[in-house]
C-alpha cells in the first residue's frame, strides 16, 4: 500500500453540494472556511483543493485570507492545490494566488468531445501535453496532477494514450469516478493497471457516490496503491457525493490502523459535528462517524444495549469522537427501557413487575404517537395512574452519576 493521506475537496467539490441549497447557505462564508480548515488540521489533513481563483472573486478573495490565516499556524506540511481546467488563464491565476500545485483535469469521453469542450481526441492530446510541459518548465517546483475526467467511463487505452505524453512532467495521476459508475471490482483492476504502467507516479482517486460506492471503492483503491483519496466533510459534493473523510478515517483504520498514522480520530466526530452547526443540519444518519450509528430503538436492541453495548455496537465510536449514545423511547420500546427510563431519568420507585404492566399500556398507545402527542408525554399520562412513589437521591448524587451505557 502506498496511502499517503487524503486530499480535502471541502472548499471546492463541497461547496457544489445541494446540501448548500438545502440550507439556504449557497456557500460557505470566510468564518466559516476559517473554522473549518482549523477543524481538518487539527483532524491531520494537509492537502486542501479549492476552486481556481478565477471562479470568483469573492472565492479569491478568502483563499487569500485563508492562506493568510493557516500560516499563522506554523504546522508544516500544509500544501494548497488549485482545481483548474487545462486553460492558461486558470492556471495564471492560481500560480499567481500563490497555490502550491495544481489539479488540472479534463474530460475525453465522447460525451465532452461532442457536448463539453469540443476537441477531439487528438487535439486533446496535443492541448494537454503543451499546457503540462509549459507549465512544467517556467515552475519545476510546482506540484502537478492531471487528471482524465471520467475515468471510469474512458477506455484504458485513451488514458493510457495521454498518460504516456506527460508521464515525466507530472507528480501524480488522477483516476477521478466523476459521474459514479465505477464498482470495487473496476476500481481494483484499474488501479492495478496504472500502477504497473506508471509505477514512479503517485495515484489520486476521486469517487462519487451516485450508485453508493463511493466509500467502498476508496478503501479499495487505497488498498490497491492509491496515494490519495478525495474527500470532503460528510462526503459533500455535486449530486450524491463524493467519500466522507470521517467514514472513510474509520473504515481505514479498521483495515490497518497504520493507514490512519498523523490522524487524530477523536476528532472526526467533533468535525462533523461542527459542519452541522455551519449550514444548520444535522448530521447524516447514514454518516458512520454518528451519534445516529450509537442509537437504538428496538426494545431488543436496547435491552442488550443496556447490559453490555457490544451486544449491538460492533465498532468502538468512542475511537472517533463519539461519546454518547442514545436509547429512543418509542413504539418499539419494551419493559427494560421502560424500567430504566422511569428509574434512572424519572427517578420512579417501581418494581421490573410494574414495568411489564406499564409497558403493556404504552405501546397499546403507539398508534397515537406523533409530532404533537410525543411518547414521553403518553408515558407520564400512564405513570400517574400508578402513584409511585419517587426515589430520595440527594442532589450531589445526582452531580457525579455516571450512565453505565460504556
Amino acid at each position: 500500500m502506498n496511502f499517503k493521506g487524503v486530499i480535502d475537496t471541502t472548499f471546492r467539490d463541497g461547496q457544489q453540494s445541494p446540501l448548500m441549497f438545502d440550507a439556504y447557505k449557497y456557500r460557505f462564508t470566510f468564518e466559516d472556511k476559517k473554522n473549518l480548515i482549523y477543524g481538518l488540521i487539527q483532524l491531520g489533513v494537509r492537502n486542501f483543493e479549492f476552486f481556481s481563483p478565477n471562479v470568483s472573486k469573492s472565492e479569491a478573495r478568502d483563499f487569500n485570507k485563508i492562506k493568510q490565516y493557516v500560516s499563522t499556524l506554523n504546522i508544516p506540511g500544509i500544501r494548497f492545490l488549485a482545481h483548474c481546467r487545462c486553460h492558461p488563464v486558470d492556471i495564471e491565476e492560481a500560480i499567481k494566488a500563490g497555490f502550491d500545485g495544481l489539479n488540472l483535469y479534463i474530460s475525453m469521453t465522447q460525451y465532452a468531445q461532442q457536448y463539453s469542450h469540443g476537441m477531439k481526441f487528438t487535439e486533446i492530446i496535443s492541448h494537454v501535453k503543451k499546457i503540462v510541459e509549459t507549465t512544467r518548465k517556467f515552475y519545476p517546483n510546482l506540484y502537478l496532477r492531471f487528471s482524465a475526467e471520467d475515468s471510469f467511463r474512458t477506455p484504458l487505452e485513451d488514458i493510457f494514450q495521454i498518460y504516456d505524453e506527460i508521464y515525466e512532467s507530472v507528480d501524480t495521476f488522477g483516476m477521478p469516478d466523476t459521474v459514479g459508475v465505477a464498482t470495487p471490482t473496476i476500481v481494483e483492476e484499474r488501479l492495478l493497471a496504472v500502477k504497473k504502467r506508471y509505477p514512479k507516479a503517485d495515484i489520486e482517486c476521486h469517487f462519487h457516490n451516485d450508485r453508493g460506492y463511493s466509500l467502498i471503492n476508496s478503501v479499495t483503491a487505497v488498498l490497491n496503491g492509491a496515494s490519495y483519496i478525495d474527500t470532503s466533510i460528510w462526503g459533500m459534493a455535486e449530486r450524491s457525493g463524493i467519500t466522507s473523510v470521517t467514514g472513510l478515517l474509520l473504515n481505514l483504520f479498521y483495515e490497518d490502523k497504520s493507514l490512519c498514522r498523523g490522524y487524530n480520530l477523536k476528532l472526526c466526530y467533533p468535525l462533523n459535528v461542527l459542519m452541522g452547526s455551519i449550514i444548520k443540519l444535522q448530521v447524516s444518519p447514514t454518516e458512520p462517524v454518528s451519534i445516529t450509528n450509537r442509537t437504538h430503538t428496538a426494545g431488543v436492541h436496547q435491552k442488550a444495549v443496556l447490559n453490555n453495548p457490544y451486544v449491538y455496537e460492533a465498532h468502538d465510536l468512542k475511537n472517533f469522537g463519539v461519546d454518547k449514545k442514545q436509547l429512543f423511547l418509542g413504539p418499539l420500546s419494551g419493559k427494560n427501557l421502560i424500567y430504566y427510563y422511569l428509574r434512572e431519568i424519572e427517578y420512579y420507585d417501581l418494581t421490573q413487575e410494574q414495568a411489564t404492566e406499564i409497558a403493556k399500556e404504552f405501546k397499546s398507545e403507539s398508534a397515537e404517537m406523533n409530532k404533537k402527542n410525543k411518547p414521553e408525554a403518553i408515558l407520564k399520562k400512564i405513570v400517574e395512574q400508578y402513584n409511585l412513589p419517587k426515589l430520595l437521591i440527594k442532589k450531589e448524587y445526582l452531580k457525579n452519576r455516571v450512565e453505565n451505557l460504556d
